[in-house]
């Protein structure tokens, strides 16, 4: 073959897409970014969105060209308690998901909602993801009946008992109106207070106009953001611990058609998270948070050992025994199964959670 016969040979092949044994639509199409709708109903300066901005630059930093991301907070792509199943059904690739909002949708990640059973919101996510991965009923929630990965676990922090007046002891609570959340309102209602279904943005006119005495299940960084303790002053850790696991997800379908690089960068992120990214982020974030609400008037208290035991005593197993009477039992899952792995996950990371409260930030401890 001469010179000019193989030259015409060889393009006529590239033309036809067979050199390297790909058609050209194969290559171009490996070689297109993955593209990511990030979809949240928070804003982009609350708690957990500090930890998913943390993620999403870093994956865009890392992966260069290989990724597309763009984002949607405040529900600005998709209304709260639609997110789960933006997901599932690819109207979004990404978004946090707050179970409280998906009661009826997720039984078994329910009993990852309470309170009173450990002190710190870093081992918290630790006990998470132990079980999702110990779990099966757990992962097949996530996986198999709303097509969904749990790229990681995270919360959301500390919820401070917020109150317009200084609450030193249960005793002070009896007969308060204080606003619930999801399984907070077990907490209230434990200890002696009456529970009250307000919408978050209403919160601030009602403790104004003396309809709530208080707010509960309201975590530390968006209660500042809302500028709650204008009305209500005193933040009071009541011994109750982490606030609100949450999940930050990716429709399964579009993880597994990820190139292996760009699941592998995804997998190293995750991981700096669980080892310290989550608590460096919301560490600095609370300290930013406890200075802005000490210079607008805040004050901030920290119950005694005693009082912390009897509202633990109050709460608890009751809580935790109500969602295996309640939620498990009917939705035919093991929950005492799952409590017993929890428990384990608790012995075994609670030691490890360092992530100080605000109460503690503001006092010194």
């Amino acid at each position: 073959m001469n010179r000019r016969d193989f030259i015409k040979m060889t393009g006529a092949l590239a033309g036809a897409g067979m050199l390297s044994g790909l058609p050209l639509s194969a290559l171009a199409k490996e070689n297109k970014p993955t593209r990511l709708k990030f979809d949240s109903y928070i804003s982009d300066n609350t708690g957990p969105s500090r930890l998913d901005n943390w993620f999403l630059s870093e994956l865009e930093k890392r992966a260069g060209d290989q990724v597309n991301i763009r984002r949607y907070w405040s529900a600005s792509l998709n209304r709260a308690g639609e997110h789960l199943a933006a997901v599932r059904d690819k109207t979004s690739e990404m978004s946090l998901i707050s179970p409280g909002y998906y009661q009826a949708e997720l039984p078994v990640t329910r009993g990852l909602e309470w309170y009173y059973r450990m002190d710190r919101a870093d081992a918290l996510q630790q006990v998470c993801r132990d079980v999702y991965q110990e779990f099966s009923p757990l992962r097949e929630e996530w996986e198999q009946r709303h097509r969904s990965k749990v790229m990681y676990w995270t919360n959301w922090n500390y919820a401070p008992l917020i109150t317009r007046k200084p609450i030193r002891s249960i005793e002070d609570l009896k007969g308060m109106r204080i606003r619930g959340y999801g399984a907070s309102t077990d907490v209230i209602e434990g200890l002696g207070a009456t529970a009250v279904p307000v919408a978050a943005p209403e919160v601030y006119t009602s403790l104004e106009r003396g309809v709530l005495d208080g707010v509960y299940g309201f975590d530390f960084i968006t209660a500042v953001s809302y500028k709650l303790h204008e009305i209500a002053p005193y933040m009071t850790d009541i011994g109750d611990g982490p606030h609100a696991p949450s999940a930050t997800i990716m429709n399964l379908s579009i993880w597994n058609a990820m190139p292996e690089s760009l699941q592998n960068i995804c997998n190293e992120i995750v991981e700096e998270i669980y080892a310290e990214q989550y608590r460096n982020v919301m560490d600095s974030a609370n300290r930013l948070y406890v200075k802005r609400a000490l210079d607008e008037g805040a004050k901030f208290h920290i119950w005694s050992d005693d009082q912390k035991l009897a509202a633990r005593d109050l709460v608890q197993p009751n809580q935790t025994n109500k969602w295996i009477e309640r939620v498990a039992n009917r939705a035919r899952i093991d929950g005492e199964a799952m409590q017993t792995l929890i428990n384990a996950a608790i012995n075994k990371h609670s030691s490890s959670g360092s992530l100080a409260r605000p109460e503690e930030i503001a006092l010194g401890i």
